[in-house]
């Protein structure tokens, strides 16, 4: 039994449907609830929930930003050429215009986080089985 299993059914917010939407970016099964998508508003706001194991592909957010506030379960946050970070409830990471990243689940914890952005993402290569499986 995975950690945090409550998380699938969403701590503060809905985990919404499947990511089918982004799905080819993400290794394993995300779900998305789109919180904020006014037109009038310079930034997206949604709440994804990672099932244990899943992540997203290295990208880049070009001509914005991209906040995470950790709501539940465990995860990783990793900009290139730096390692890992561990993350939890509670955790905040700021990813500025132009850096390279990743997010997602522990492989053995469901994941949830909410993502505000802005600009544009460039969706790169997936993370590695074998760079995932040493954290």
């Amino acid at each position: 039994m995975a950690k945090h299993e409550e998380v699938k059914n969403g701590v503060i917010f809905p985990a919404g449907e499947k990511n089918e939407a982004f799905a080819q970016y993400f290794v394993g099964q995300s779900y998305l609830k789109t919180l904020v998508a006014d037109p009038n508003v310079n930034v997206g706001v949604g709440n994804v929930t990672f099932e244990p194991g899943c992540r997203n592909n290295w990208h880049i957010h070009r001509g914005g930003f991209q906040l995470l506030l950790v709501t539940g379960g465990e995860g990783w946050y990793q900009e290139e050429g730096k390692p890992a970070q561990f993350l939890k409830a509670g955790d905040v990471i700021v990813t500025h215009d132009g850096v390279k990243h990743w997010h997602g689940a522990a492989k053995d914890s469901w994941f949830e986080h909410i993502a505000i952005t802005a600009g544009k993402p460039e969706w790169l290569e997936p993370v590695t089985d074998e760079a995932y499986s040493k954290l």
